[in-house]
């Protein structure tokens, strides 16, 4: 799995957008091929699909579901952006 590219994208995406499509998910994780990204987007839509869950456009992917898919912690990066802040880092 890649590295996100910062918490605060993370936490942006998952806030601003409840489907991500290749754009959002190459700001997450940086410039990635398209390769990587489309092996990204069908980890998700294979749980989407086992999940019975659709998507209002078929080239996007339930945020939700990519973020645990990919082990993305919404809390653990809520806690360590209050840590970075605090510690003015």
């Amino acid at each position: 799995m890649p590295q996100i590219t910062s918490v605060d994208t993370a936490l942006k995406i998952y806030y601003s957008c409840s489907e991500i499509g290749n754009k959002e998910i190459k700001e997450l994780f940086g410039s990635r091929s398209s390769a990587t990204v489309s092996k990204l987007k069908k980890q998700a839509k294979n749980e989407m699909i086992r999940r019975d869950i659709t998507t209002h456009s078929p080239n996007k992917i339930n945020t939700e579901i990519a973020y645990a898919i990919w082990n993305i912690d919404i809390g653990d990066l809520e806690d360590r952006l209050k840590s970075l802040r605090r510690l003015k880092l």
